[in-house]
């Protein structure tokens, strides 16, 4: 059992798996920079205040969830910590469930046969 010596399709496939991971986090610290420049370090839900190690708990929300939609003035952005993203990306997740239940209409209906069953038993 010798080891497994790497496919071309394999170190091609690493490298744009790479290069896309380098590129999005040039993209955050690029944005996250200007946001930290432009405003408070402050949350903009719970208003706790970041500074020093703790910085790094202070993340950049974007409030129409388009990670590329990164204006100069940083009107899509506002500072959260990383509690109150997460609270934020929960409450989005829930609200989109929400309003695709009631575009849909189910046809499943579960107890269609009920009776039938219930009749046969006695």
């Amino acid at each position: 059992m010798g080891t497994k010596m790497p496919r071309a399709e394999d170190n091609k496939l690493d490298k744009v798996i790479a290069e896309a991971r380098r590129s999005q986090e040039l993209r955050e610290t690029t944005y996250r920079e200007k946001a930290l420049n432009m405003f408070p370090r402050i949350c903009g839900r719970c208003g706790r205040e970041f500074s020093g190690k703790k910085l790094r708990e202070l993340t950049v929300h974007h409030k129409d969830h388009n990670h590329e939609n990164n204006p100069p003035d940083g009107s899509n952005w506002e500072l959260l910590c990383i509690y109150c993203h997460d609270m934020e990306h929960q409450r989005y997740l829930e609200e989109d469930v929400l309003h695709n239940d009631q575009d849909s209409v189910s046809t499943y209906k579960p107890f269609a046969c009920l009776e039938s069953l219930l009749k046969d038993k006695k």
